[in-house]
């Protein structure tokens, strides 16, 4: 592939609002599929339907521990293309935070027993 083509897939990628936010979800380190659920409200099949797609495109990468899957992502670069996104558009994104009190995972499990 030469570079537009490349570029397009990559932008393709990225068009999609639900992408961009679990981006922003996983801009501080892995997370599971819970916390992303937790942070976005989606459904867990809608948000497996779109890592899937940033998974693809090379992204990011899964890891299954026991039933859960963390997701982290591999291509850092790709969050100065988020950033220039935001200074091209002027608009301030969300920083959303996963609730960890919704989910049942080991590694909320261990978060809530060091805060109570």
């Amino acid at each position: 592939m030469d570079y537009y083509e490349e570029s397009a897939r990559l932008f393709k990628t990225l068009m999609h609002p639900a992408r961009l936010e679990i981006l922003e979800i996983l801009r501080d380190g892995e997370h599971c599929v819970c916390h992303i659920e937790a942070a976005l409200g989606y459904r867990q099949a809608y948000i497996s339907q779109q890592l899937s797609v940033l998974r693809e495109a090379g992204l990011i990468q899964d890891r299954r521990d026991g039933w859960n899957i963390y997701y982290r992502v591999v291509q850092s670069k790709v969050f100065d293309v988020l950033d220039a996104a935001q200074a091209v558009t002027g608009v301030k994104r969300a920083r959303r935070k996963a609730a960890v009190d919704h989910c049942p995972c080991p590694q909320c499990s261990a978060i809530e027993a060091v805060a109570v």
